[in-house]
């Protein structure tokens, strides 16, 4: 049984770096769609992730939620959220890259954590503890150095970052597993996306079939390179504890933030190694502050039991003295 853990965590631990890896150096395949502007690569990924997702479907044969989906409506109004908020995150994501923002994609990823405690607060009324409160405070100030350094705020981090903080959060209510979330919201995506595509044919501004066929392959794609790191990332979460899990996510945010210097050749200068570095602290103090309070978890767990257990030994103990009293 032992041999059995030990091996599902370690296929997971490798799922989970599979996927924070490929969502860490997927900046190096959006450049590759081009002439194809932003938003219809964005729609050939809402239309083929469907098709991808179903083809999936079809093989564990999985449909009975969708039928539960559909008897609520009020979770369904929830995936439609979910829907709009990842279009916008998706969208302003391929932008950004094929713009020459990659390090500041980056960003809004590695400040998505304190997004998401924030939106914990304010929407959920959830209560922090002075290490999270002193990271969202450094999170902040970040945020105020790299607006100054860049003489605007830094909308594009922003954007990223709320866009998918909100998404994780209406994701949370709606209570789906990777693969049937992500076919359901690309279904609500998938008639506007194809009806964008078919109006950009009529209009002779389609690049899916005037650039080849090795273009159209690679459109085609977006949907394989969208929902197999979904695949991976539900693998890992099942077998890995939840605080492995989110030491694994700065993957894809430090993966993206070097090829944005190193490969897209990016301009860093001090006022953003300063905001950066601040982020990084608050990083490290979410990440130390989990830590402490997962294991101080894990020792009140373990006490607990060893009560219980003593408890169950003493009142054994008195069962038998008092039989052996009667008799």
């Amino acid at each position: 049984m032992a041999e059995k853990e030990k091996q599902d965590g370690r296929v997971g631990l490798l799922n989970g770096f599979a996927a924070y890896g490929m969502w860490g150096l997927v900046p190096l395949f959006w450049p590759l769609l081009k002439p194809a502007g932003s938003v219809e690569i964005l729609a050939h990924r809402m239309v083929w992730s469907l098709a991808v997702v179903g083809v999936a479907l079809l093989f564990v044969r999985k449909w009975g939620w969708a039928r539960e989906l559909l008897r609520q409506p009020k979770r369904l109004g929830l995936v439609v959220i979910a829907a709009a908020v990842i279009t916008v995150n998706w969208g302003v994501y391929i932008w950004s890259v094929n713009a020459g923002h990659v390090v500041e994609a980056s960003l809004g990823y590695f400040i998505n954590p304190l997004v998401s405690i924030a939106l914990g607060v304010l929407l959920l009324g959830e209560r922090l503890r002075p290490a999270q409160w002193t990271a969202v405070g450094v999170g902040l100030l970040a945020v105020l150095v790299l607006a100054i350094g860049y003489g605007q705020p830094p909308w594009i981090s922003l954007v990223l970052a709320f866009s998918f903080g909100t998404y994780g959060l209406v994701k949370k209510k709606v209570n789906l597993g990777g693969l049937e979330s992500l076919a359901a919201e690309t279904a609500v995506q998938f008639l506007p996306a194809l009806g964008y595509l078919i109006w950009l044919g009529t209009q002779g501004r389609s690049t899916f079939g005037g650039e080849g066929v090795g273009h159209a392959a690679l459109l085609a794609s977006t949907g394989v390179v969208t929902a197999i790191p979904l695949v991976c990332f539900g693998a890992a979460a099942i077998r890995v504890p939840l605080s492995t899990l989110g030491l694994l996510q700065y993957l894809a945010p430090v993966f993206q933030f070097v090829l944005g210097i190193v490969y897209f050749h990016e301009a860093m200068p001090p006022e953003r190694w300063a905001g950066f570095g601040l982020v990084w602290v608050a990083l490290v103090l979410l990440t130390w502050d989990a830590l402490r309070s997962a294991r101080a978890g894990r020792v009140r767990l373990a006490r607990a039991e060893a009560e219980a257990s003593a408890a169950a030994v003493g009142t054994g103990a008195e069962g038998v003295v008092q039989r052996e009293s009667a008799v």
